[in-house]
């Protein structure tokens, strides 16, 4: 067993319990986080604003990922679709040129 596989087995509880704490804390978790974005664009004045929404949105994305876990397919990091089929969009046909001569004015 390689050094990668050793550390997924001892990581795994870890990520279990993570997991769970999300489930349950979800809420408060976003809100102290809106908290503290308020706080840093505030001590700050504002010349970090869209930085700190978007570190904020990137960070309730991860708690909510953790949280809820089973709705992303381990193999492709896809979210589940209903049904138990992947929500990825279908491949588009290639184009193929039209037959014949090229049109004439």
């Amino acid at each position: 067993m390689g050094l990668l596989d050793n550390m997924k087995a001892k990581l795994g509880p870890a990520k279990d319990k993570v997991s769970d704490l999300a489930q349950r804390h979800g809420g408060s978790i976003e809100d102290r986080l809106d908290k503290a974005a308020k706080v840093v664009d505030e001590k700050t004045k504002g010349k970090y604003s869209e930085k700190i929404h978007a570190g904020t949105g990137k960070a309730k994305e991860a708690v909510e990922r953790l949280a809820h876990p089973a709705e992303r397919t381990p193999d492709t990091g896809t979210s589940a679709a209903p049904g138990g089929g992947t929500a990825q969009t279908p491949p588009t046909p290639p184009q193929t040129p039209p037959e014949g001569p090229p049109p004439t004015s």
